[in-house]
């Protein structure tokens, strides 16, 4: 007689292979169904503690849909993420001939240089160009599909 299979389930600190997907009401943001699976740890930043927190408790295999209310997920939009960054200074971080069209995604390095960030290019001027650092779902209501493929 064998024993019936059970599942790892996820806790804090989990070890995860996951497709997942992030979706506001313009559509997908990040959708890994159709690529490699995304394999991150919990607690180390890279899923938004509320997305964590719907993970919490989830058997290996299981295929869900979240539905986070606007601002859960990401918080607020919070104004003061609206910065204008001179073109000179843009120069000197990248190619100085860049243009810079609204909706543009641009890459920032972190102060530290050990990381980076991104802004949205909302408005720009012949000096400077005004970027949100906002995430695209911030103040959205947020749909988190996942399915759990492995918890370590």
């Amino acid at each position: 007689m064998s024993s019936p299979t059970t599942h790892a389930v996820v806790t804090a600190g989990s070890f995860l292979t996951l497709h997942y997907r992030l979706a506001g009401p313009a559509g997908d943001i990040i959708n890994t169904f159709a690529d490699k699976p995304a394999t991150l740890s919990l607690g180390t930043g890279e899923l938004s503690p509320a997305m964590e927190q719907k993970l919490m408790g989830l058997e290996e295999g299981t295929h869900t849909t979240f539905e986070l209310p606007a601002g859960e997920a990401f918080g607020d939009r919070n104004p003061e993420m609206q910065q204008w960054v001179a073109r000179s200074l843009l120069a000197k971080m990248g190619d100085p001939d860049e243009r810079y069209a609204v909706g543009d995604v641009v890459e920032f390095p972190t102060p530290d240089g050990m990381g980076s960030y991104a802004g949205a290019v909302v408005a720009s001027s012949d000096t400077a160009v005004q970027f949100d650092f906002n995430h695209p779902l911030a103040g959205q209501p947020v749909t988190f599909e996942v399915r759990l493929i492995g918890v370590l």
